[in-house]
């Protein structure tokens, strides 16, 4: 278990970092001192100092209140996986949980994170009621709803700092999760039950806790609906996804199952999502032989990486004479009744199965990422690779992807490969307040802007 650091160590951590922050050379970039990301896009290697932020990855506090409301702080390197750790002790999860154990707080704020929660709780930030961040000029500012740095820090990644403290609300956990999988032939019909079960919170009189899904083609898409729980139903036992079967696979084997709120928390990351097939990990063979501790995201994350930086795969396929292949890593979102139109365009046209369905609604408006307050929406998450086709280019297929987001009235996360013109991304992203944000918290410009940090220029 996590140990809570305390506010001695968080405040020498604090020190440490700003000590870093001087002993960067005037007009030297700013970044952060780090070896591991869960972003996709390209990073420029930079070779000047760093922002020292290694004590800065615990949970400063937890404090429940006479109510049973709770709130943790915690600091912004602190890992979700972390987090669940000494908050699940108490009784406490996070409004939201990221899929992943390696996403971190400050990641998940700064960026944008999702879960099944997120169609009542709404995204990561928005369970956050203040934060202390480390602004270009320096400076490490207290910030809280309203306030124009608070508004503007969601999907800024690192743009307008990096945050060193977060206090998020936290709600009770139950000892189990009930799943229920529906599954569904039609995906209009899909959609108009993501709508009912949002604006109920329940189907067939149970009540919604949880909801997410999986498209594994357009005729057999299915919708998983959680339960919390404190108990077991009687004559059954929890199921484990953690060794020979993946989760995803159960969608499709099964319509009820209880996992404990744990492995419902990392219910995705022992295979990332369906990602381990890359690496052999569906066949039962190559799974017996790889460690159960080795079953993680990150893990996997890590041999992406040297892939990307070494390219073995690449130049085997083309020894072998295979086409070049394009990255679609994307997780995008557009309102509940466009749903089924774009899952039907992207299986036409891009042609990647399976994908990542998790409705929301954002409880307010966020002028960086400009979703509707109140209005469903449905994430769309896509992650491999296709082949690039006689006279196609790399990026085309992201560009589509892009295109079609746009026009039916959505958005997608800056993870990954962006590839829009500025007036395009400046429109999207809501840039013209961050830019006068900017100038109030880093007027000699050191942080790197969004555009230059997100888009693909090339």
């Amino acid at each position: 278990m996590s140990d809570v650091v305390g506010w001695t160590a968080h405040r020498e951590a604090v020190a440490r970092l700003r000590a870093s922050y001087d002993a960067i050379p005037p007009g030297a970039p700013v970044r952060l001192a780090k070896r591991t990301s869960n972003l996709f896009r390209h990073r420029s290697r930079v070779r000047t100092p760093g922002l020292d932020v290694s004590g800065l990855t615990g949970v400063v506090s937890v404090d429940v209140a006479p109510d049973g409301t709770a709130t943790a702080d915690v600091q912004g390197m602190c890992t979700y996986e972390d987090l669940v750790d000494v908050t699940l002790a108490g009784g406490y999860i996070p409004y939201v949980v990221p899929q992943l154990r390696s996403i971190t707080l400050g990641g998940a704020v700064t960026g944008l994170g999702i879960e099944s929660t997120s169609f009542r709780n709404g995204l990561p930030h928005e369970s956050v009621t203040e934060m202390d961040v480390l602004t270009g000029d320096g400076q490490v500012v207290t910030t809280r709803p309203g306030e124009d740095l608070f508004d503007a820090f969601p999907n800024s990644y690192g743009s307008l700092g990096y945050a060193t403290r977060i206090r998020i609300r936290l709600e009770k956990a139950p000892a189990y999760v009930g799943l229920r999988h529906l599954r569904f032939e039609d995906l209009d019909t899909l959609a108009k039950a993501i709508e009912g079960i949002v604006e109920s919170g329940e189907h067939d009189g149970v009540r919604v806790d949880g909801l997410d899904g999986v498209v594994f083609e357009p005729g057999e898409a299915y919708l998983t609906l959680a339960t919390w729980a404190d108990s077991l139903p009687a004559g059954t036992r929890a199921s484990d996804y953690t060794g020979m079967q993946p989760f995803f696979r159960s969608l499709q084997e099964r319509e009820t199952d209880t996992l404990t709120i744990y492995d419902y928390l990392w219910r995705w990351d022992t295979d990332w999502f369906w990602c381990s097939g890359a690496f052999g990990l569906h066949d039962p063979r190559v799974r017996r032989l790889w460690p159960r501790r080795w079953r993680r995201s990150d893990v996997y994350y890590r041999l992406v990486g040297l892939e990307n930086r070494y390219g073995l795969v690449a130049r085997i396929d083309r020894a072998r004479g295979r086409p070049a292949r394009e990255r679609v890593i994307q997780d995008i979102e557009v309102p509940v009744e466009r749903t089924a139109e774009f899952v039907r365009w992207f299986d036409e046209h891009v042609g990647m199965r399976p994908v990542w369905l998790c409705p929301l609604r954002a409880t307010r408006a966020w002028p960086s990422y400009p979703l509707a307050p109140g209005a469903t929406y449905v994430n769309v998450g896509f992650w491999g690779t296709v082949a690039i086709e006689p006279g196609a280019a790399d990026g085309d297929k992201n560009r589509a992807v892009e295109a079609e987001v746009t026009a039916l009235g959505g958005h997608k996360s800056l993870y990954s490969d962006a590839y829009y013109d500025r007036e395009t991304f400046d429109r999207l992203y809501g840039v013209a307040n961050q830019r006068r944000v900017k100038q109030q918290t880093d007027p000699d410009n050191r942080l790197t802007g969004l555009y230059e940090k997100a888009v693909n220029r090339r």
